[in-house]
């Protein structure tokens, strides 16, 4: 083990433990809470063959407690002191956190520590948290728009890693062994494979200490990661079903979490599909009454990343739904965009930014991820100088970059494949 590195910055406060565990803080002084988040690195694109869905079977089990703590405890430790407590796995990443007075954070990082570190896993716990995994499964799959996304994302990452759904399938759930999920807890969960993030009122040394105190006997190097390229083939994933609405997303390759690109493709995407005054809203539901709700969206992963389009219509209206969608990305790679969108779309996404900075759960999680994910810590000037430096032309560029490759849907409704199949020429 080295010793301990503390970077100090404009914005927070970054210190590595000798284990490797990074601990990294932002002071909020206005406020009386802090939000926490223990941030593994871990998700999905990491299960083998035998573990999928592990990592959030995993996340729900850790509350389960640990040898020396019951599951009872630990709701009643963060009730207490009215604690809000929860967590969340994405194909790459698990968090576990808790946002709490500032009094009680050393109550906090007890429980945090104590599940995280030492899971019991016991038998029984497993069986019945089993079966709720798979009532969580149930109800996505009775949600057509969650349905919709999956076979969305699915085509988009075929034979990639970040193909699998993160809740796992109901064979592999109720086929994972103890010996399965502690086996992947043991491959993944680490200090070496750890980030704290903390916002709120605190003081990072101090936060350092109680850290230290918790977390200091344990170990583990960093992990690694199966990264690969990739490019989806033309491809349509239906899920026949007599829906009265038609749930339907259609994109292609992206840019992945790095590129500078998606500076630009940020401003392009709200151009297109974000808020009232987006071009596919107004089209679509404004001005045809198309849908209720029609949207753009990015994917964004280390590798590899998406772009794709939601619009939930009445099935008699597709057709009239997809060409529209279809003219309107032709438009924008022919025309680009306009010098008035393009300053409402700053100045939205400005607001945007600022808004969601005001709390601390919105700043641990973006320090936490970033961190995680070996993204540079942006200072909302930062982010605000990349954005007003996107000129037309970028925007024009990216559109033609991405609008012209080779496209993807996934939907839910009445109809079968061969349907939507013309909506893949571009």
């Amino acid at each position: 083990m080295g010793p301990v590195t503390t970077v100090p910055s404009v914005h927070y406060d970054l210190t590595t433990l000798p284990s490797g565990l990074r601990v990294i803080t932002e002071n909020m002084p206005s406020v009386r809470s802090v939000s926490v988040g223990c941030w593994i690195d871990t998700g999905t694109r990491d299960e083998r063959s035998a573990e999928h869905g592990a990592s959030h079977f995993l996340e729900h089990l850790l509350f389960k407690g640990s040898e020396t703590m019951s599951a009872r405890q630990v709701s009643d430790t963060f009730d207490a002191i009215g604690a809000e407590s929860n967590a969340f796995t994405s194909k790459e990443a698990t968090c576990y956190w808790t946002r709490l007075l500032d009094q009680d954070l050393d109550t906090g990082f007890d429980v945090l520590s104590e599940i995280i570190q030492r899971p019991a896993f016991r038998g029984n716990e497993i069986d019945s948290e089993r079966q709720v995994v798979i009532e969580e499964i149930n109800m996505n799959e009775d949600d057509p728009s969650d349905v919709a996304f999956e076979n969305f994302s699915t085509a988009a990452f075929a034979g990639h890693p970040l193909e699998a759904p993160v809740l796992g399938t109901r064979d592999s759930i109720r086929g994972m062994t103890r010996d399965d999920i502690q086996g992947y807890w043991e491959r993944r969960y680490g200090a070496g494979s750890t980030v704290i993030a903390a916002v709120g009122n605190l003081d990072h040394g101090e936060v350092v200490e109680i850290v230290r105190q918790r977390f200091g006997d344990w170990s583990g190097d960093r992990v690694d990661h199966e990264y690969s390229d990739t490019t989806p083939a033309p491809r349509v994933s239906v899920t026949h079903r007599d829906t009265e609405q038609a749930h339907i997303l259609i994109g292609g390759n992206g840019f992945k979490r790095s590129d500078e690109r998606r500076w630009a493709f940020e401003l392009l995407n709200h151009v297109m599909g974000s808020g009232m005054s987006s071009r596919l809203f107004r089209e679509v539901r404004e001005e045809r009454g198309l849908a209720y709700a029609v949207y753009a969206f990015r994917l964004t992963y280390a590798d590899a990343g998406a772009w794709g389009v939601y619009v939930g219509t009445t099935p008699s209206q597709t057709d009239t739904a997809m060409t529209v969608i279809r003219d309107e990305l032709s438009k924008v790679m022919e025309e680009g965009i306009t010098e008035e969108e393009m300053q409402r779309a700053k100045g939205s996404m400005r607001g945007g930014l600022a808004l969601s900075l005001e709390d601390s759960s919105s700043r641990m999680v973006r320090l936490g991820r970033d961190e995680l994910a070996g993204m540079p810590h942006l200072s909302t000037d930062d982010r605000f100088e990349k954005l007003d430096a996107v000129t037309l032309e970028d925007v024009q560029k990216v559109a033609q970059e991405m609008y012209s490759t080779d496209r993807i849907i996934g939907a839910v409704g009445p109809f079968h494949e061969p349907e939507l199949e013309p909506y893949l020429i571009i």
